[in-house]
């Protein structure tokens, strides 16, 4: 199909330059200034990676050179790039001399557009992060204890020098939560779920809350809770340097170490029973126990029974030897209930609309000491209009909140969140009105102003883009989780597959490149013997250990990739690739030269129970029959292409030797010749796979034939039938894979058929989740009797970027998107119109069928080309117009193809040759 590889359309247009701009304007000042791709990083390590978005007024511009300037903040200049002549936009590397630890820098950018004129200075600020040594003997601290869920108070007080403060700092670590408090005022919250060395610490300014000459008090309440899905045991204690500076010129810093006191939180009822078998506990709250004032100065903390800390070292220690700076940030929202019900037997119930992941609160204004109010969230109701408490409505978790009042005024507000839709307060004594009830959502934060927008002709695919929308981001707290209420744990199909979701859908990047280090982190600490090399875990970071699922193991090579082509990110792509090399050879190792499997990937090794040598689909029901027998599978062979074929891509990107390229091209080649010679049916479908005698199964599922299509093993013109075939059985893959099915289905020019299964509330799918009242994507596609399939399960929002790409018709063509296709779809909608987040800014695409044919209107983002593919009708042709005027490339694959660059433009349908455009 045309322009279905991006790789392909970047041979095609390689040296290609966007329509010539006009002599005109000066560029403007650049804007979103990054650095390491946030707007005002506190803790870069390593060296920093700057980015911006070009300005310019005139149609048809590009970048063509820039320069860079770092000065430390209020001293002198430590680095000026001078004049580079580069379109580069995104992940420029700092080349000056080596930048102190724990400080603060101005950095500027101008550019130059391709009439060589300048433009104007932007200005961005970074600080730079602190180094294992850099902690200048602040000691780890903890509270001697052994209880399985510790919640720890520690605190101190300081007061800073009387000269005014021009900047504060507090640099955090703690296992596994914490949330910092000075003077009373919350002023971070963070988390690390991590292996010992591979912590987190979090940086925060909090130069507003530091007062010269005042009392300081400095407070953390940290939560240590053992190993459990998503994190580690690791190690308790708390780490917290605070550094003061001062207009005189003087510096202090303050920190953990044997004058802090600690104590328990009362408040947090002991030995919590779990909430189900993935780890958490059950967060009883008990009023009367709360341990008041402690944040504040002047607290005289013995009568709580705080102690002397135990100190168990400076940083670093043997249980800590090494800390990372936290890149991504947890985004914090109160929202209000959409509607109070009351059930059949009086109890309120708080109905926020949708599913959320959040933290509930909620305030009594006439407690009663020792009043229990057994707060419950859920997914449901039952028909008594009370929250539904069955296995499969809870996914097997105990969603309770019990509480116990004190008397008078009060608020209970969650420490943890739940994934819920529905709160009931049962018992509460007092009215409850709707401005009591509140809920804390908590997702990882994204760049402001780089959401995707989309609406279309189809109301119902309207409804399902903002369901799985919401379902990406809402899927991803600390890390990707497979659900935020059952399995908080970062899985690594659940991971790749909402970040595809997160990138395309609101510009995220952190999440991502911090979930790929940690898998290949997992790599390092469990994969190294040579008969592992390539493998890593199926979950990480986790409480679980060594554990991995064959085909997670070769989408992680997708999920890098696809990482790349967005960003165009060199570093990360030159990171993973020793890893990735080994995945390649991991997949060799397991094709035999001779016997009944020859030249197929037979047994992949990995996994146990239900996923040994593959998963295939998950939860079961999913695999629809999928022949597990076979030993040479077909989803796994054509997944061994890919990853042979992505690592000569990333190979030859990254300029690694030719002979290096060929190779793992040359065995994608073998690998897909064995397949299409020994896994094909009569009818030219694919079958299952082999048995481990080479018997071909007797089973042709779909996985077997949209995964040959999708991973470009499928003969080109064999595509219309085998596309017919799989869009005829309807939808016959789980959401863990659906998105391979669409892929399938594009891939063969049939948007129609994407648009039936997207949309369709009949048949299993995202629609019919809608039509059941469903607000999340699921697990599965079914609630089956006696499961606990999670209702909120973001992997199957990956489809999000099959509509943008399919329906809407914008794909990135290059990594980083400095070119972008423009594919409106032939048939189906009749109308779309979307904002898509490019690591170039945002392309917006406004297409609608007249009667005259397809008129399009198109925004694309300085220093971006766009090659434009539009359908050709019999005896129609295309008029371009707009201010960024378009060249006529020709006929492609029955497309007319024009090539524009930065800008608006339009086509007109008119009457005449397609080959010949007005």
């Amino acid at each position: 199909m045309l322009l279905a590889a991006s790789t392909a359309v970047a041979v095609v247009l390689s040296g290609a330059t966007p329509a010539l701009a006009s002599r005109g304007h000066a560029p403007g000042a650049p804007v979103s200034l990054t650095v390491g791709d946030r707007g005002h990083p506190l803790n870069v390590e390593g060296i920093p990676r700057f980015g911006w978005l070009p300005r310019d007024a005139d149609p048809g511009e590009t970048q063509t050179a820039y320069q860079i300037t770092v000065t430390a903040t209020g001293g002198d200049r430590v680095w000026n790039s001078g004049k580079v002549r580069s379109d580069q936009q995104s992940y420029v590397p700092y080349a000056g001399p080596a930048l102190s630890p724990g400080a603060a820098y101005e950095w500027t950018v101008r550019t130059w557009d391709r009439t060589n004129r300048p433009s104007r200075t932007a200005t961005g600020a970074f600080e730079t992060g602190l180094a294992d040594t850099q902690w200048e003997g602040v000691s780890w601290i903890r509270r001697a204890t052994t209880e399985a869920d510790d919640y720890t108070l520690a605190r101190t007080e300081v007061r800073p020098n009387a000269s005014r403060v021009v900047r504060a700092r507090a640099y955090t670590a703690a296992d596994h939560t914490f949330e910092l408090y000075l003077n009373g005022t919350r002023a971070d919250r963070g988390t690390s779920f991590a292996y010992p060395g591979e912590d987190y610490y979090q940086a925060a300014d909090v130069t507003n809350l530091v007062k010269a000459g005042k009392p300081l008090a400095i407070g953390v309440r940290y939560h240590w809770y053992g190993s459990g899905q998503g994190r580690p045991t690791g190690a308790r204690g708390l780490l917290m340097k605070l550094v003061v500076e001062h207009a005189d010129g003087t510096r202090e810093v303050y920190g953990t170490d044997g004058s802090w006191q600690v104590a328990r939180d009362t408040q947090f009822v002991a030995n919590a029973e779990r909430r189900n078998g993935e780890g958490d506990r059950i967060e009883q709250q008990d009023a009367r126990a709360e341990v008041a004032g402690w944040t504040r100065p002047g607290y005289d903390g013995s009568a709580a029974g705080f102690t002397a800390a135990e100190v168990l070292g400076a940083h670093p220690t043997a249980a800590s030897p090494h800390l990372i700076g936290q890149e991504t940030r947890l985004s914090e929202t109160t929202v209000a209930p959409v509607a109070l019900r009351t059930a059949a037997d009086g109890t309120v119930v708080a109905d926020f609309g949708v599913v959320i992941p959040a933290r509930p609160v909620v305030r009594f204004d006439s407690g009663v000491a020792g009043r229990a109010v057994d707060l419950r969230a859920g997914y449901t109701l039952t028909d008594t209009g009370r929250v539904a408490t069955s296995t499969l409505e809870t996914q097997g978790t105990t969603m309770s909140f019990p509480y116990l009042q004190k008397d008078g005024a009060q608020e209970f507000r969650a420490f943890t969140h739940l994934g819920f839709r529905y709160l009931e307060i049962p018992g509460a004594g007092e009215k409850i009105s709707a401005r009591d009830v509140s809920a804390v959502v908590v997702h990882t934060d994204t760049p402001a102003g780089r959401e995707a927008s989309f609406t279309s002709s189809n109301a119902t695919l309207d409804s399902v883009w903002t369901m799985m929308k919401r379902s990406a981001i809402y899927s991803v707290q600390e890390a990707f989780v497979d659900t935020p209420t059952r399995e908080k744990g970062q899985f690594l199909g659940d991971a790749a597959n909402i970040s595809y979701a997160t990138m395309a859908a609101f510009g995220e990047r952190d999440a991502t490149q911090q979930a790929i280090r940690e898998f290949l982190r997992s790599a390092t600490r469990y994969w190294t013997a040579e008969a592992d090399r390539g493998r890593y875990n199926a979950v990480y970071p986790n409480g679980d250990g060594k554990r991995d699922i064959p085909d997670y193991s070769l989408m992680f090579v997708d999920w890098v990739w696809r990482y790349w082509t967005e960003t165009g990110d060199r570093e990360l792509l030159a990171e993973a690739y020793p890893a990735i090399r080994d995945t390649a050879e991991y997949v060799l190792r397991h094709i035999p030269a001779t016997g009944p499997t020859a030249g197929l990937v037979t047994n992949l090794s990995g996994g146990s129970g239900g996923y040994r040598y593959g998963i295939v689909d998950w939860p079961e029901p999913g695999r629809f029959g999928y022949d597990m027998t076979t030993a040479a599978r077909t989803t796994i062979n054509t997944q061994g292409v890919d990853v042979l074929r992505t690592t000569a891509r990333m190979a030859e990107a990254l300029g690694r030797p030719a002979d290096e390229v060929t190779a793992y091209d040359g065995r994608a080649g073998d690998l897909t010749d064995a397949v299409n010679a020994s896994l094909r049916a009569a009818d030219g479908s694919y079958v299952d796979g082999l048995s481990a005698t080479g018997e071909r199964s007797g089973h042709a599922g779909q996985h077997a034939t949209s995964y040959a299509i999708a991973h470009g093993l499928a003969p080109r013109g064999d595509l219309p039938a085998l596309a017919d075939r799989i869009a005829s059985m309807g939808m016959k893959q789980g959401p863990m894979t659906a998105h391979w099915l669409l892929r399938a289905l594009a891939d063969a020019d049939r948007p129609d058929a994407v648009l039936r299964l997207l949309t369709n509330p009949d048949d299993l799918g995202w629609a019919n989740i809608l039509a059941q009242g469903g607000t999340f994507t699921w697990e599965a596609w079914t609630l089956d009797p006696g499961s606990n399939f999670s209702q909120s399960h973001g992997w199957g929002a990956q489809a999000v970027v099959d509509v943008q790409e399919t329906l809407l018709g914008v794909r990135t063509a290059s990594p980083g998107a400095a070119v972008v296709d423009i594919v409106p779809p032939a048939v189906g909608l009749e109308r779309a119109s979307g904002t898509v987040p490019t690591q170039r800014g945002a392309v917006r695409l406004d297409w609608r069928r007249t009667g005259a044919g397809l008129r399009v209107d198109l925004d694309v983002p300085v220093n971006v080309t766009a090659r434009v593919a539009l359908p050709v009708i019999p005896g129609k042709s295309y008029r371009a117009a707009g201010p960024s005027k378009a060249t006529f490339v020709g006929i492609e694959d029955g497309r007319a193809v024009f090539q524009v660059g930065s800008g608006r433009s339009s086509f007109h349908p008119v009457a005449g040759s397609a080959a010949q455009p007005r």
